[in-house]
């Protein structure tokens, strides 16, 4: 089903490259929340929405970068500029937050830790949905923080098949940019439509190799390449695919450990395939998508180690039925089937197969009102089967909306935490699998309000506050363990030091959320654009057994976005603030700190009608030594400047 979206962003606004009198909606068109095309007003959720040429508005270079400025979107970065960051959301942990792609699952079986090696270049994007809060009642395992959901141009194009119209598209764009550090990056792609025929790719490449690590240099070289073609076969039916390659080479140092001999470096390469056969006919859509992933990793500890060597992979198939079946009820119902798969000398040799059908209803009451029940069905081989349920709400009636959701999620442990040192002949320490970990179990539930304030139709704002509650049971995290109480010995040293993956806590996570964005045209050639988040948290840990990841995420988070521009001359800005628990190890002299804030800057000149701009950029203006994972700190004060180009027809 193709989808339509005639606004800009719910969230994050912005300034196109050509027409400063751009309509701007703060109530778009989504589908991540029920698989309909809905507004986000009828969802019952808080949903951000950023629309893919936000990428070159702002001062970031991947796509975890832009996330890391989305309202209530907390990613804690190993390293810069796409090298690797864990994706959180409403205090959950890394593994938590479901990612997807065109309607296809990324999360990888290996780790969660790749999760945000999302294959698709920026210039691809139509518009990235968060949906917020738990959704495995439509998505399974993972979607309990939430999902981020990344929509192609293509995926989304509207093609027209019928005789006599004329539909023709062109936008081309890109940039190039240097600086400290030996950086040097591009970002390079285009999009064209046929009428019947769209055809978008693109390539992003950053890379650095002078950022100072401890008693070593730091390097990244990240590199993305992604191509896709869309074709209407007739009126009703539809045709899409996609082919990526990504391969990041980084330094990793104390990525995964606090050790003093740790130097790690790490190479990540994947490839992404996808298909999607489509039929829409009045009140009738059907898809069915299918979609592979192939990850190879290779980690090297340091210089005199083995490195460990790991391929996952990941088929897929999902089919969708979407049918209407009075002017006011939609139902929704489909099946998804995975693979999962790994051969690595470290982690073993495993397979798991899962299928999973679910049911939804959206019910419009009135003009008003509605309502959303759902429910999935996940069988996981050897595991057992788990039932998911959800309802939401939505009342919406002049400019307030008050909207209620409430639903079981899961989360499975990946093959990292059930195997992972099970094949070497000797582990001396570190991180240990357990094949008989349980499902994580949690029962959410929310309520928000939305204010939307239209002055005039050149300036809009909204104002939505979200409180939260997550119930969680049998919470996986990783726990030193003497040798003594190990559950298997076989290949452990009896003097090692070990954390064991358990299902240790029951954790009680509330928490609030309050985002607001603004969009004003002051004159004919001046716009100003603000979006911010504030996310206050506390999660009670009934275990009290000290743990890595469960208490990693901040207690309170603000951040914003802003662009300003008169003329051909802009300025953007965005920045966060972190509260979080403080750590220590002193064995590397690491620390996480109490709190800290960070903030990049850009300011750009454009000219020949703004296709081609000149631009400066410091990021981490403040020069804030900091780290989000203990013992990987992050750059300081970072200055580059470059050139970028926008085009369209």
């Amino acid at each position: 089903m193709k989808l339509h979206y005639p606004g800009t962003t719910l969230l994050f606004l912005l300034i196109t490259n050509l027409a400063l009198a751009q309509e701007i909606s703060l109530d778009p068109v989504t589908v991540t929340s029920s698989l309909v095309e809905k507004r986000a007003s009828q969802t019952g959720r808080n949903i951000a929405v950023i629309k893919g040429e936000y990428f070159q508005q702002l001062p970031v270079h991947s796509i975890d970068d832009l996330l890391r400025y989305v309202p209530g979107v907390e990613i804690q970065a190993r390293g810069p500029q796409g090298s690797q960051s864990d994706i959180v959301l409403r205090g959950g942990t890394f593994q938590q937050v479901l990612v997807i792609l065109d309607g296809i699952r990324l999360n990888d079986p290996n780790t969660g830790h790749f999760n945000s090696y999302i294959p698709i270049s920026p210039a691809e994007i139509e518009r990235i949905e968060v949906l917020k809060g738990a959704s495995s009642a439509l998505y399974g395992s993972d979607a309990v923080g939430g999902v981020i959901h990344v929509i192609s141009k293509t995926f989304a194009a509207r093609l027209n098949a019928a005789e006599g119209n004329t539909v023709q598209k062109t936008q081309v764009n890109g940039g190039i940019s240097a600086g400290e550090y030996g950086l040097f990056n591009a970002n390079v792609g285009a999009f064209v439509q046929r009428n019947k025929l769209a055809v978008s790719g693109g390539f992003l490449s950053n890379n650095a190799s002078g950022v100072q690590q401890r008693g070593i240099k730091g390097y990244f070289h990240n590199n993305t390449a992604s191509l896709s073609l869309s074709y209407a076969i007739s009126q009703h039916w539809n045709l899409a695919v996609r082919s990526a390659y990504d391969h990041r080479d980084f330094a990793a140092q104390n990525f995964y450990t606090v050790l003093k001999s740790d130097t790690a470096s790490e190479k990540v390469k994947m490839s992404w395939n996808q298909v999607r056969l489509g039929y829409q006919k009045n009140k009738t859509a059907f898809s069915i998508d299918g979609g592979f992933k192939s990850v190879q990793d290779t980690y090297l500890f340091n210089p005199n180690s083995i490195a460990n060597s790991s391929k996952s992979k990941l088929w897929q198939g999902l089919a969708t039925l979407q049918q209407g079946l009075t002017s006011g009820t939609n139902l929704i119902a489909g099946v998804n089937f995975q693979q999962r798969n790994i051969k690595s000398n470290d982690r073993g040799n495993h397979t798991l197969n899962q299928l999973a059908p679910f049911v939804s209803v959206v019910q419009n009451i009135g003009e008003d009102f509605t309502v959303t029940p759902s429910v999935r069905l996940d069988w996981r081989e050897s595991i057992g089967t788990e039932v998911s349920p959800q309802i939401n709400l939505s009342y919406k009636k002049s400019g307030w909306q008050l909207r209620a959701s409430a639903g079981k999620t899961i989360r499975d442990a990946d093959f990292t935490e059930r195997f992972n040192n099970y094949a070497k002949a000797l582990v001396t320490g570190g991180s240990v699998g357990n094949p008989d970990l349980k499902a994580e179990r949690s029962f959410s539930y929310e309520a928000g309000a939305d204010w939307f304030l239209t002055s005039s139709p050149t300036a809009q704002l909204k104002v939505s506050g979200t409180f939260f509650q997550r119930r969680q049971k049998d919470l996986i995290d990783y726990v030193t363990t003497p040798y003594a109480q190990m559950p298997r010995k076989d290949n452990l040293s009896p003097t090692g030091n070990f954390g064991l993956a358990l299902n240790i806590a029951e954790v009680n996570t509330t928490g609030f959320e309050l985002d607001i964005q603004s969009a004003n045209t002051i004159s004919d050639n001046q716009k100003l654009i603000f979006n911010a988040g504030l996310t206050w948290l506390d999660s009670d840990n009934t275990s009290q057994i000290q743990s890595f990841y469960l208490s990693s995420h901040a207690k309170f988070l603000a951040n914003f976005s802003a662009i300003y521009q008169v003329g051909g001359f802009s300025v953007s800005l965005n920045g966060l603030y972190k509260k979080r628990a403080e750590r220590e190890a002193a064995a590397i002299e690491a620390a996480i700190s109490k709190n800290y804030l960070i903030l990049n800057a850009r300011a750009e000149y454009a000219f020949l009608k703004r296709q081609l701009g000149v631009f400066v950029q410091a990021d981490n203006a403040f020069d804030k030594q900091y780290s989000d994972i203990l013992g990987s700190v992050m750059p300081g004060r970072w200055l580059m400047g470059g050139l970028r180009f926008n085009f369209s027809k």
